[in-house]
């Protein structure tokens, strides 16, 4: 099916932005088709936890009424649960939130209104953006994970409600959700989106990204909210130079993950990527303890106050994963960031001349019940090392769940990823939409 052919609800981002800048398509109808989408799927999902069609509709009619000329001009976004909005509530996941609001915008919000964009709803979180699941479903199985923390963005943005939607990452909480739904979930560099207004758990870690349904989409998407020229698309004129690190020493991946990639790497070879095999260089299996020490000590920290007054409503896991971080002493703060500093210094030897590296997404396709997030180990370098990545959607799985491969650069060479992402997305489609 052509993009001209595809129903509203299905257009890419990019598709949608330049439609209605050329006046082919009203705001109004992009949002119109978008509730409709939502109304006909989202029992079954449950992607949102604040949308009001009227609210949208007003906001669909404010931007066809006084067109912006804005890179996402006339676009609904979905905005996980955590980033404050002043004009729909900020819960956070959390009974101890309900009803919360804010007086002002979080910063990227600021910038996606100032783009021509406007916020279509609040998507389900994790509670606090943690492990604790939600109750969000995964669009291509009901009985499946959608992963967490950004549960409802990756669903959203999978089942057609929205053309993009924003998430966060500490560990594993935009690239692992985007690789169970099926989309393209990019984490920029640390601190290339600006992350005031969002609930901050481990401020070494967390980082804003987005769901997709294209590379492009993606550098549109992030491009518009984040610090000014850091985030672009450098197109790729000759094949890119990809280091290929089959699996992480601290976490099996399953035999149709290991299938998939290893397909996938064979198509950018036969298309003139060059294509080295790698691995984790000696002495860098801490890292996992490394981010879990930095991420527990900085959110007991962070939520102390909150969870004095509050603490009776958090979940049996987030109070002991913050009893842990408060029994971590300064000392062994200090050790595992100074670690981190000594492994970002060292990254830049070990990719070498290579323009990205290959990584799983995650270890296995999204986990059977909705129980669990899934395991986030796929994601803890990259988020230790504040490197962008980015998930792209290579594969089903024999039960027709989607497989997605990783590709990560050195931090700050977003442009680089990106361009190395679209040229890798051009050469493996991915067919498999819900």
């Amino acid at each position: 099916m052509s993009s001209a052919d595809a129903p509203l609800h299905a257009l890419s981002l990019r598709e949608a932005a330049a439609s209605i800048a050329r006046g082919s398509l009203t705001a109004h109808a992009l949002a119109d088709a978008q509730l409709a989408r939502i109304a006909a799927t989202d029992d079954a999902i449950g992607a949102w936890a604040t949308l009001d069609p009227a609210y949208v509709r007003a906001q669909a009619h404010r931007c066809d009424a006084a067109p912006s000329r804005g890179a996402l001009a006339g676009i609904g976004i979905g905005i996980k649960d955590i980033i404050h909005t002043r004009d729909l509530p900020t819960q956070m996941g959390s009974p101890a939130f309900a009803g919360q609001r804010s007086d002002r915008d979080a910063d990227c919000i600021a910038r996606l209104r100032a783009a021509g964009g406007y916020v279509f709803g609040k998507t389900v979180t994790t509670e606090l953006a943690f492990m604790h699941p939600s109750t969000t479903r995964n669009p291509w199985n009901a009985a499946h994970s959608p992963g967490g923390s950004s549960s409802g963005s990756a669903a959203a943005v999978a089942a057609g409600h929205v053309a993009g939607a924003l998430g966060t990452q500490t560990n594993g909480s935009v690239v692992r959700p985007a690789a169970y739904c099926g989309v393209v979930g990019y984490k920029p560099s640390a601190g290339a989106i600006p992350f005031a207004g969002v609930n901050v758990f481990s401020e070494t870690l967390d980082t804003l990204g987005t769901f997709t349904r294209s590379v492009r989409d993606a550098a549109l998407l992030a491009g518009a909210l984040a610090e000014p020229a850091a985030i672009a698309l450098s197109e790729i004129e000759a094949p890119p130079r990809l280091a290929f690190l089959r699996q992480f020493p601290w976490s099996p991946v399953d035999g149709a993950t290991r299938v998939a990639l290893a397909a996938a790497v064979r198509s950018l070879e036969a298309s003139g990527a060059h294509v080295v095999q790698v691995a984790l260089p000696s002495g860098w299996n801490d890292a996992p303890a490394v981010l879990r020490t930095i991420m527990l000590a900085e959110a007991a920290r962070n939520l102390a106050a909150v969870r004095q007054r509050h603490g009776t409503h958090f979940s049996a896991m987030l109070n002991e994963a913050l009893d842990e971080g408060a029994r971590i002493s300064a000392s062994d703060y200090r050790v595992a960031l100074d670690r981190r500093e000594q492994m970002i210094a060292e990254m830049a030897d070990w990719i070498g001349a290579c323009d990205a590296i290959i990584t799983p997404s995650a270890p296995t396709p999204a986990p059977k019940g909705i129980d669990t997030t899934g395991d986030p180990a796929c994601c803890t370098l990259w988020s230790l090392l504040g490197a962008p990545a980015l998930n792209l959607p290579v594969a089903l799985d024999q039960a027709g769940l989607p497989l997605g491969l990783q590709l990560a650069a050195r931090p700050g060479e977003d442009a680089r990823l990106l361009g190395v992402a679209d040229w890798c997305e051009a050469r493996l489609p991915f067919a498999g939409r819900v």
